[in-house]
């Protein structure tokens, strides 16, 4: 007599690349650190900014540094290092700020390096039309001239307000 297994539960493992295909900004899911979108902790790109708490951009310029270009690649980099993180179960002190504020990678403004007289003005409008939206914005730069365009795009929007910077030389 042959014994009647009960048959296994398959989990249907999603497919990777979730920061282009998963809508729900607030979800976590599982993807190899190694492979996948480069999105900042592995948030949902989205340009769609309906209910949306924050949004976080790159600003990859580095058009006003002398003698050590290389900062416009930072925001490259920090989504790259941001994946081990994207898929814990919660940062530490076991906050998951992704439980309450709906957050999506915007991707990077768009910059025409070649103008370098526009830079600003463009950092400026795109920073206007995500704050107008009512969503916070945490951008991730460029040299330190980019935080001139994005301080007046916030004070336009909030008032006075104070600056917080992290450099990493």
């Amino acid at each position: 007599m042959t014994e009647k297994r009960p048959t296994p539960e398959i989990h249907c493992v999603p497919a990777g690349d979730q920061a282009f295909r998963n809508s729900d900004p607030r979800q976590r899911w599982q993807e190899m650190s190694y492979a996948g979108a480069l999105s900042f902790l592995r948030r949902p790109y989205s340009r769609d900014l309906t209910n949306i708490d924050a949004v976080v951009c790159g600003v990859p310029f580095d058009g006003a540094t002398s003698n050590r270009p290389g900062a416009r690649l930072g925001p490259r980099a920090i989504r790259a290092a941001s994946t081990e993180l994207g898929s814990i179960e919660s940062l530490p002190f076991g906050i998951d700020p992704f439980a309450s504020l709906a957050t999506v990678d915007y991707g990077d403004f768009y910059l025409e390096p070649q103008f370098p007289e526009r830079v600003a003005s463009d950092i400026m409008s795109q920073a206007r039309d995500i704050l107008a939206s009512g969503a916070k914005l945490l951008s991730l730069g460029g040299d330190h001239f980019v935080s001139l365009p994005l301080i007046a795009a916030h004070a336009e929007r909030h008032g006075p307000l104070a600056l917080i910077q992290l450099d990493a030389h």
